[in-house]
């Protein structure tokens, strides 16, 4: 049997997968595990990000003398103060376009429907119409099967909605406390991990933690400026156009932003939906409208706040988001990212670690010789 450290390690990889792999099959070990990582999942993720950008706050208002308890249940006011102001300002106007949409939805795919014949029937299609391969006739049944579908069965998915509404306020009590504990004792949490180790490891890890926050924090605050500006610049531009629903197409393009290459093309469809029904012309300003908004944050926005920080190919965050959206959805696509980041720190201070050893070996080998 080969007993090289390279077959060390492959047995070590199969020990540990084969493990794994009889643990899931034992429901009382893996299915609490399971629950466990479910349940803890969603709070942690959105403390997390809360945590990044409260984070530089509480460290300025600290550096002017202000204690750190005190700092947090400030900016915890402000937030407070903030959200009721915006729900005040914003939440009517919010409400009636997402009351009128509802109330006007089988209005809308219908419509749509019809400017889909409409356009068939125009002159400058004609030429599509000896190709049966592109029709609008199958392009609308393919869409009005897809609403059908997913909407047929509403009812029978009204039954979750309780399960779910305790999981929201499950996450919205919890978070606020989280986030305190985590801005209050975060550097107690990271000098707790590394107390045990040797001096060498202790400051190796110290290392990778500290290039690893750098990264997630670069990476969320930058991520979450620019997507406010993609979000207001939207609004702005579609207000300008006068499309139906500006505010929620425009809280959907700001939202969706956050998954790099891919969220803008998503908040692209439902607007493009909408301005359709308006008439096809509006659809077309939708689309200038958000080129316009993607060249300006392209060349502007973005590399002044985001820069290359993360230093990561465009190529490998495309085919990082794809792999990620068919494992975990949406989710997967929003931390994909992040997560990547942090696996590249870490195995580019494995690989350093790694060479250092090698190079002391061979330099004491030559010595020996």
């Amino acid at each position: 049997m080969p007993s090289s450290k390279w077959f060390k390690i492959g047995y070590g990889i199969i020990i540990v997968m084969v493990i794994i792999f009889l643990a899931t099959k034992i429901d009382f070990i893996f299915t609490p595990i399971e629950i466990f990582f479910e349940t803890l999942f969603m709070p942690f993720l959105i403390s997390g990000v809360i945590y990044y950008l409260l984070r530089p706050i509480v460290y300025f208002l600290n550096r002017k003398k202000v204690p750190k308890v005190v700092s947090i249940l400030l900016i915890y006011l402000i937030v407070i103060g903030g959200t009721a102001a915006l729900v005040y300002f914003v939440g009517p106007e919010l409400q009636r376009q997402f009351k009128d949409l509802m109330d006007n939805y089988p209005q809308y795919i219908e419509g749509l429907r019809n400017k889909a014949d409409e356009l068939q029937n125009s002159a400058w299609f004609s030429r599509f119409q000896e190709n049966d391969y592109i029709t609008f006739d199958y392009i609308t049944e393919q869409m009005s099967s897809y609403f059908k579908s997913n909407f047929s069965d509403l009812s029978s998915r009204l039954t979750g909605v309780f399960s779910i509404v305790t999981s929201v306020v499950t996450v919205i009590v919890t978070v606020p406390f989280i986030v305190f504990y985590l801005l209050k004792d975060s550097e107690g949490a990271s000098k707790g991990m590394v107390r045990y180790l040797p001096y060498f490891q202790a400051a190796e890890t110290r290392k990778i933690l500290k290039d690893m926050d750098e990264a997630l924090s670069s990476y969320i605050q930058g991520q979450a400026i620019v997507s406010f500006i993609v979000g207001v610049m939207m609004y702005i531009g579609y207000l300008i156009i006068g499309i139906n629903y500006s505010l929620i197409l425009a809280i959907v393009a700001m939202l969706t932003n956050v998954i790099p290459f891919l969220g803008p093309f998503l908040a692209l469809v439902p607007a493009v939906i909408v301005g359709f029904t308006m008439s096809p012309f509006m659809a077309l300003k939708v689309i200038l409208v958000v080129i316009v908004v993607q060249q300006i944050d392209g060349n502007v926005s973005s590399p002044l706040i985001m820069g290359r920080k993360l230093d990561v190919h465009p190529l490998t965050i495309i085919l990082i988001l794809l792999v990620a959206g068919n494992l975990a959805g949406l989710i997967g696509m929003i931390v994909a990212v992040p997560a990547y980041a942090i696996i590249k720190v870490i195995i580019s201070h494995a690989y350093r670690l790694y060479t250092l050893k090698k190079a002391d070996r061979d330099q004491i080998i030559q010595v020996e010789d």
